[in-house]
């Protein structure tokens, strides 16, 4: 089996972050995104990692090649132009033959590895494919599937839809068997310049595989985090923080005070404050005099003298506050 992980978009949402890197280097929980993707796939022992890049892909490629081209076996296909996960699915064709598939999308992060998804996938027999689904509080913003009655088989799938059917949200991995029909609707879709959004939809191409009397099947997924905005970012921070015990590299801790769990890189020097919890520093950065909590700080960033909470910096930043003299009367109040 191939796993094709689409990674080529601009990431919109966490504008202004992704200005300046896609959105799978966004950093969280002591790595970028897609090194957690990438982790939770070495037990799936794939034949081979196909990374679709695009926006800033030397940033990507560069991480990847340096720190899992002796894990996996990498293919990166450059998608041009970003006509949806519909095309970016539809342009590794070539090399994935008449090979198995699983598709992940390159910003979401499970709380179990894609092993145990394989598995699941095994264990729906007799489909074409299988679609991991969890049951969402606002299905409006999110690909629906509903099921026949009675039934583990996909009636229908759609994208966003105005009024969903059901609240079964496609949590965005896939696993399909019949890669030849899949390409073949994908292809039929661009020459014919169906795009919805505009934008080509796998969700509409894997809805004509059920319309051609084939079945797909779903899977639960139990939790994922979604690292698509600056809310979700932080809290996906967290919870992975809350998993892993302590990440840290070689750093420099003076006069400070660290409360766990936090993530912090190499070469990271920490003078006079407080770090955590919920916190993590990507390498090379400064902090000084100041209390940091629940944030992200990216990497050769110079942190003095502010107070940040729930707060996600970028990298080569330069957050500096000042520190105020206060002569206060009584039955007073300040805020600042």
């Amino acid at each position: 089996m191939k796993v094709i992980i689409p990674a080529a978009g601009t990431g919109t949402r966490l504008f202004p972050h992704t200005h300046t890197k896609p959105k799978p280097m966004v950093y969280i929980a002591g790595k970028p995104i897609i090194g957690h993707i990438l982790d939770r796939m070495i037990d799936l022992g794939p034949e081979e990692i196909i990374l679709v890049v695009g926006y800033h892909k030397e940033q990507l490629m560069s991480y990847v090649s340096d720190n899992y081209q002796d894990i996996f076996n990498i293919r990166y296909v450059e998608q041009e132009n970003r006509l949806g996960l519909g095309h970016s699915v539809y342009i590794t064709r070539e090399y994935v033959k008449d090979s198995d598939i699983m598709i992940a999308l390159g910003d979401m992060i499970f709380k179990t590895g894609y092993l145990d998804f394989y598995q699941k996938h095994t264990e729906n027999e007799k489909c074409a494919g299988s679609i991991g689904v969890r049951e969402v509080e606002e299905p409006r913003k999110y690909g629906i599937v509903e099921l026949e009655q009675n039934s583990p088989c996909i009636k229908k799938l759609e994208e966003k839809p105005e009024n969903p059917a059901s609240n079964l949200g496609i949590a965005g991995v896939y696993f399909i068997k019949d890669t030849d029909m899949l390409f073949g609707i994908l292809e039929r879709m661009i020459n014919n310049d169906t795009r919805s959004r505009g934008e080509f939809q796998l969700t509409d191409a894997l809805q004509e595989v059920i319309q051609q009397g084939n079945k797909l099947k779903t899977f639960e997924v139990s939790s994922w985090y979604d690292c698509g905005h600056a809310k979700s970012l932080l809290e996906t921070n967290q919870v992975l923080l809350n998993e892993k015990e302590n990440i840290s590299c070689d750093h420099e801790i003076s006069d400070s005070v660290i409360i766990h769990p936090v993530a912090i890189g190499k070469n990271v020097k920490v003078v006079n404050s407080v770090i955590g919890p919920h916190t993590s520093i990507a390498g090379g950065t400064i902090v000084e005099s100041s209390i940091i909590s629940d944030s992200v700080i990216g990497a050769r960033t110079h942190i003095s003298k502010v107070n940040l909470q729930t707060s996600i910096v970028g990298d080569d930043a330069n957050v500096v506050g000042k520190h105020n003299s206060l002569n206060i009367g009584d039955s007073s109040t300040i805020e600042f």
